[in-house]
């Protein structure tokens, strides 16, 4: 260990202990979708291969750059896909795989994975909003906020014609399945997804903040395929859902983790 990470560490030891909780805090992670299960792979811890620092001051050395760094696990994405819009004689939008028919997805599988949200619900009336399945489901229980990004530690050669959605909830709460939401800036060009790429980032937000999250498959257990039965899309019946969370914790089992092993 370096002598910048010890400091880290040590510093990260008297917050914790100041505070009286844990520095570790358990989350678990599994993926509730009803075929294809192999497509989704593991969230994996953010790492750079960056070449051996040539200075005692260099940028890897950072404790504060290494301690951000290591709160973010990524995503990779599923599928390779390479999507555009088109505008038909009437002027409307239609959203087409621009492989044609050297697309890796059938039909099928396009319409299982995404959607064009509604034009009503979009932020603004030229950026269409698409909203893939993202089927990962975070589970803690202790105090714990999932928050969900763009991968934008990593820097890719052609950016993409818009911007992804982000999100923060409380992953001990409310442990719903993720979804990947892109809003889409230039139609001109097409959004191309690669798979194994970063798709997207997790980290998450706990009661002590010098806390570090060790992330670990969880089974999916009766108790917690109940729970996600009852919060799974009420947004198709009620606004503000934030206002549910008391019922939730009313009805939530005492313990939901249960890492698979």
């Amino acid at each position: 260990m370096s002598r910048e990470d010890q400091f880290a560490e040590e510093v990260g030891r008297e917050e914790a202990e100041s505070r009286g909780k844990g520095r570790t805090v358990t989350v678990g992670w599994s993926v509730r979708f009803p075929t294809s299960d192999a497509i989704w792979a593991a969230p994996k811890a953010f790492s750079r291969k960056d070449p051996k620092p040539a200075s005692a001051k260099s940028v890897q050395l950072c404790p504060a750059a290494i301690d951000f760094d290591r709160r973010h696990f990524v995503v990779p994405c599923p599928v390779d896909l390479t999507l555009a819009f088109k505008r038909d004689a009437s002027g409307q939008l239609t959203l087409t795989d621009a492989d044609g028919d050297q697309s890796a997805m059938r039909p099928q599988g396009r319409a299982n994975l995404f959607q064009v949200q509604p034009p009503n619900e979009w932020r603004h009336p030229e950026r269409p909003v698409l909203q893939f399945t993202a089927p990962y489901v975070f589970v803690c229980d202790e105090p714990c906020w999932i928050v969900q990004t763009p991968p934008y530690l990593h820097w890719f050669p052609e950016q993409r014609p818009g911007m992804q959605m982000g999100g923060r909830f409380p992953t001990h709460v409310w442990p719903r399945p993720l979804a990947w939401a892109f809003e889409w800036y230039d139609l001109s060009k097409p959004l191309v997804l690669k798979r194994g790429d970063p798709w997207f980032y997790v980290s998450f937000e706990t009661e002590n903040p010098s806390a570090h999250v060790r992330l670990v498959e969880q089974e999916m257990t009766p108790e917690l395929e109940k729970y996600l039965d009852s919060i799974i899309d009420v947004s198709n019946y009620v606004n503000r859902t934030y206002s549910l969370f008391d019922e939730a914790k009313r009805i939530r089992p005492e313990t939901l983790l249960k890492p698979k092993g």
